[in-house]
């Protein structure tokens, strides 16, 4: 086993949001990395997560996907930006958490290579920053559309600190527009 680390993980303010970096190795031509390893992403994280699925989006510039989550087959979540810019949200649903209620947002793009782990049991969205984005995500669990939730991407009780320019409303799909209130969303 390789012992030298390729991956940076650092901790944020939600236990078990993870902010990972690739070692990226580059020259005169252009860049390499490895985006993902399970035996490195287990070794740096001190996860043993197994990803089934992969997701690849494409946004247009204020286009707001979220805040979802499945709650009979919750998904974690390995999300990193291969084209622009986004401003990734998530929000604590666990009730035995210290941050419940609480949410957290990092920014995401193609430059920086940063990835997010998103354990079950938060909700998450994003807000694409840029002319386009294309988001890369797996997920640890299948698309379950009988449990999948939506919660309220402007929630009062939340108050996530969206960065739109004044005036700019986010496109949002009629799904995301009809988002639970906290109040009224099932929670783990």
């Amino acid at each position: 086993m390789n012992t030298q680390l390729k991956l940076q993980v650092t901790s944020t303010p939600i236990p078990d949001v993870l902010i990972i970096e690739s070692k990226i190795f580059s020259d005169e031509r252009g860049w390499f990395t490895e985006s993902f390893n399970a035996q490195d992403f287990s070794v740096a994280t001190g996860l043993n997560v197994e990803f089934v699925q992969d997701n690849h989006s494409f946004s247009h510039q204020w286009t707001l996907r979220g805040l979802h989550y499945q709650t009979e087959c919750p998904q974690g979540k390995l999300v990193r930006v291969v084209a622009g810019r986004i401003f990734d949200v998530v929000v604590d649903l666990r009730k035995d958490s210290p941050t419940y209620g609480k949410w957290l947002g990092s920014e995401l793009d193609s430059q920086h290579h940063r990835q997010l782990w998103i354990p079950e049991g938060l909700a998450h969205g994003f807000l694409a920053l840029t002319e386009t984005v294309e988001v890369l995500y797996k997920t640890t669990d299948y698309f379950h559309p009988q449990s999948e939730n939506c919660l309220a991407w402007n929630d009062p009780h939340i108050n996530i600190e969206w960065p739109l320019p004044e005036g700019v409303t986010p496109n949002v799909n009629a799904k995301d527009a009809a988002g639970l209130l906290w109040d009224f969303a099932p929670k783990f």
